[in-house]
C-alpha cells in the first residue's frame, strides 16, 4: 500500500502545500503552514465501528436471574465475604506465607464437596502427595476434593472443559501459573495479568466461583501487578502473627457486599476454627485492675468488637530522649493525642517513654478508639487504675472536645452484653442501653479529673 501523502494547510486562506515552509505562498503570511494529515493506515485497520457481532442488553428495571450466594459451611468466611459465595465471581485472597490460606481454602473446598458440590483445587507450589498430608491432618481425607498440581492455564482449561461445572475452583496460587502464549516467567507482571484474565473469564462464562491464593510483598501488599486487584470482584487479606493463635480474615474490595466486614479464626490443630464470639479473645486475663488498661468497644463492619488498649509509661530521670512506641495503632495519631493532652489538659509527656499496645495483636483504624487511648494514657501517667466493667469510646479533636462517633448503640449493646456496666462517650450521644450506665464527656479535661480524682 502506498504512503499516504502529507499536506500542509495555511490557517488563514486555506492555500495546500505539499511540503512545510515559513510563508504562504498564496497570501504571503509567516509561519501559518500546519500538517493536516488524512486518515492514516493505523486508524483505517483499527476502526472498531463495524464488523463485530451484536450483543445483548438486558433491561435493568425488568426482572432478571439473580446469582443465588452458595455457603461455604464456614459462618467466618462466608461473613467477610458479605454473605456467601456468588457464583461467576473472582475471589483474590493474599497473605504472608505460613498464616493459613490454603488451610482455610482447603476446609472451604472440602465443606462446598462434602455438601454435594464439585470442588477442585489446583496447587502450583505443592505436589498432591503433600496436600494429601495436609488434608489427612485436618480431618478432610475422604472429602471428595478433584485434586491437581498444575501450573499451565491451558492444560487446567482444556480439563475444565473436559468435565462437568464445578462449583468451586481454587488456584494456588496465581504466581506460579504461566501461559505458552505469553513470554517470560511465572510471576511476572504479562504472566500474572494474562493467566488471570483467562481464569476469570472461564469463571464469568461457566458461572464458577474463582479463589485466586496472591503472594504479597515485604510490606504485605500482594504481589503482582496492581490491575489484577482490579480484575477480581473480592479481594480478601488474612492477616495475624504466626505467633499468635487467631486469624483475621478481612475485605479489602468486595463488589458483593461490604468492605469492613472481618472475619475472626484460630488455628488449632486440626485447622483453622471460627471464633464467634472475638471480644472475648481479646479480653481474656482482666481479672484484676490495672492502670493503663482500657476497653474499646471497635467496629468491624456490622460487628462489634470489644479490644483492651495498654498503656505503660516510664519516667525518665537521665533527661535522655523518650521513646514513643506504637502496636496496633497509629503511631501518628498517638503523638496527636499526646499533644492535645499536653496543650488542653495541662498534662506533662516530654520526660516520660511512652507505649502503647492493643492487646492480643488487634490493630485498629477506628477514630473513636480516641478517648479509650487517652483514658489509658492517663490512667498510666497518674498510675490510676480503671474500672475493669467500663468501656470508653469517643473521637478527640484538636481543641481537646468529645465527638461524636458512629454506631455508638451497637457498641454499648454489645459492651453490655458481655457484662460491661459502665460507658464513657460523646456527651450527645443515644440513650444508654438497659443494664449500662452511660456518662457523656463534653472535653478531655472532664475525663482527665474523672480519672485522677477517683481514689
Amino acid at each position: 500500500m502506498a504512503k499516504p501523502k502529507r499536506r500542509y494547510v495555511c490557517q488563514s486562506c486555506g492555500g495546500v502545500a505539499t511540503r512545510w515552509q515559513g510563508q504562504c505562498a498564496d497570501c504571503g503570511e509567516w509561519n501559518t503552514l500546519v500538517e493536516d494529515a488524512p486518515q492514516t493506515v493505523f486508524s483505517a485497520k483499527h476502526d472498531l465501528s463495524s464488523g463485530g457481532r451484536p450483543i445483548q442488553f438486558t433491561p435493568l428495571d425488568q426482572p432478571g436471574e439473580v446469582p443465588k450466594r452458595q455457603t461455604s459451611g464456614i459462618s467466618e468466611f462466608d461473613r467477610a465475604l458479605g454473605g456467601g459465595l456468588v457464583p461467576g465471581s473472582a475471589i483474590l485472597m493474599g497473605g504472608d506465607p505460613g498464616i493459613g490460606k490454603s488451610t482455610l481454602l482447603l476446609q472451604v473446598s472440602a465443606n462446598i464437596a462434602s455438601a454435594g458440590g464439585l470442588s477442585v483445587y489446583v496447587s502450583g507450589e505443592e505436589a498432591a502427595g503433600q496436600v494429601r498430608l495436609r488434608a489427612e491432618r485436618l480431618g478432610l481425607s475422604k472429602a471428595p476434593i478433584q485434586l491437581a498440581a498444575a501450573t499451565s492455564v491451558r492444560d487446567i482449561l482444556t480439563t475444565l472443559g473436559m468435565m462437568d461445572t464445578p462449583s468451586l475452583l481454587v488456584i494456588d496460587s496465581i504466581q506460579t501459573m504461566h501461559s505458552d502464549q505469553i513470554e517470560g516467567a511465572p510471576g511476572t507482571v504479562s504472566q500474572v495479568r494474562g493467566c488471570a484474565f483467562e481464569l476469570i473469564r472461564y469463571a464469568k462464562e461457566n458461572g464458577v466461583t474463582l479463589v485466586l491464593v496472591g503472594h504479597v510483598t515485604k510490606d504485605g501488599t500482594i504481589a503482582g501487578p496492581r490491575v489484577l486487584e482490579h480484575m477480581v470482584d473480592v479481594v480478601m487479606s488474612f492477616e495475624g502473627e504466626r505467633s499468635h493463635q487467631y486469624r483475621i480474615l478481612r475485605s479489602i474490595k468486595n463488589r458483593f457486599g461490604p468492605v469492613d466486614e472481618i472475619g475472626v479464626f484460630s488455628m488449632e490443630g486440626s485447622g483453622l476454627a471460627e471464633v464467634g464470639n472475638p471480644s472475648m479473645l481479646f479480653l481474656s486475663g482482666r481479672d484484676e485492675p490495672m492502670a493503663g488498661s482500657a476497653v474499646f468497644p471497635a467496629m468491624e463492619g456490622t460487628r462489634p468488637v470489644l479490644v483492651e488498649i495498654q498503656a505503660l509509661i516510664v519516667r525518665l530521670q537521665s533527661g535522655a530522649t523518650p521513646r514513643r512506641a506504637v502496636v496496633g495503632w497509629d503511631s501518628g495519631r498517638m503523638a496527636m493525642l499526646l499533644a492535645v493532652l499536653e496543650a488542653r489538659c495541662g498534662l506533662s509527656f516530654s520526660n516520660c517513654e511512652v507505649y502503647l499496645n492493643v492487646a492480643g495483636g488487634y490493630r485498629l483504624g477506628d477514630p473513636a478508639a480516641d478517648l479509650a487511648v487517652a483514658a489509658a494514657l492517663v490512667s498510666a501517667l497518674g498510675d490510676k487504675p480503671l474500672s475493669t466493667d467500663a468501656v470508653w469510646f469517643g473521637e478527640v479533636s484538636l481543641a481537646g472536645e468529645i465527638r461524636p462517633v458512629a454506631h455508638a448503640s451497637i457498641r454499648q449493646r454489645e459492651s453490655a452484653k458481655l457484662g460491661f456496666a459502665k460507658a464513657f462517650g460523646p456527651s450527645n450521644g443515644p440513650a444508654p442501653e438497659k443494664g449500662l450506665s452511660f456518662s457523656g464527656l463534653t472535653l478531655l479535661p472532664n475525663l482527665v479529673d474523672r480519672i485522677l480524682s477517683d481514689a
